[in-house]
């Protein structure tokens, strides 16, 4: 008995539907990767901010931070500011050491807060410099101010640091690694309690920056970069 097998090869050609479904599939994949890579970057920059220049020096008495923020508030922001209600921005900068064992110790930490108001009666801009902790306004006792003739004029003040002194050199000890973190971020805490409801998880109120940058382990004999008018005003007022 003779048996005969036959075989046919399966065409693997598509259908003209299937070939429109795949590449349907691809553009969205292609799109929403688009739109996870946005997304992280904006977490990276921050809300309502972003970073336009940031360094550390490292000199024989301490570690100085300079960094540079073009900060971009909402339609919101901006109509509460012009409110006459202030708003409190807050710097701060802590400085680690790394450790594989265990959690990283923080070895020095730093604060600066400003306020920012609208004043109708001139309409100008004041910003006010505290370098003590915010903790709900009874200990913020603004020492410097400075006026501005626009908002983005304060803005730009109020985002910018030059040569803050974030660490002293004792606290630092030799031959470790160590980094710094360092963020600026709008005090939702300090509104006054009409405005504090509802606004913490709405993001046109989100205004904030994290950053980290490693310590030089070299120290520098570069000259200081120079201060602005409140940060000077500052340091003068600490000597």
């Amino acid at each position: 008995m003779t048996t005969t097998v036959f075989s046919t090869h399966a065409s693997t050609r598509r259908w003209p539907e299937d070939a429109a479904r795949h590449d349907g599939w691809r553009r969205w994949l292609r799109a929403l990767a688009a739109a996870w890579l946005l997304l992280l970057a904006g977490v990276a920059q921050g809300q309502g901010a972003q970073v336009l220049q940031e360094s550390l020096q490292r000199s024989p008495d301490g570690v100085y931070l300079s960094a540079r923020i073009d900060i971009q508030p909402s339609a919101v922001v901006q109509d509460t500011l012009l409110r006459s209600v202030p708003l409190h921005f807050v710097w701060q900068a802590d400085v680690y050491r790394d450790r594989w064992y265990w959690s990283d110790q923080r070895l020095a930490r730093v604060t600066r807060t400003l306020r920012l108001a609208y004043q109708p009666l001139t309409r100008r801009w004041r910003l006010s410099l505290s370098d003590a902790d915010a903790d709900g306004g009874l200990g913020l006792r603004p020492a410097l101010h400075q006026n501005f003739d626009s908002l983005g004029a304060a803005l730009a003040a109020l985002g910018r640091v030059s040569d803050w002194k974030v660490a002293e050199a004792d606290q630092l000890p030799g031959g470790a690694r160590l980094w710094l973190a360092w963020s600026l971020q709008l005090d939702l805490s300090l509104l006054p309690r009409p405005f504090q409801i509802g606004v913490v998880n709405q993001p046109q109120w989100q205004i904030q920056v994290r950053r980290r940058l490693p310590v030089p382990a070299q120290v520098s004999t570069e000259p200081d970069p120079q201060r602005s008018g409140l940060e000077r005003g500052a340091a003068d007022a600490g000597r």
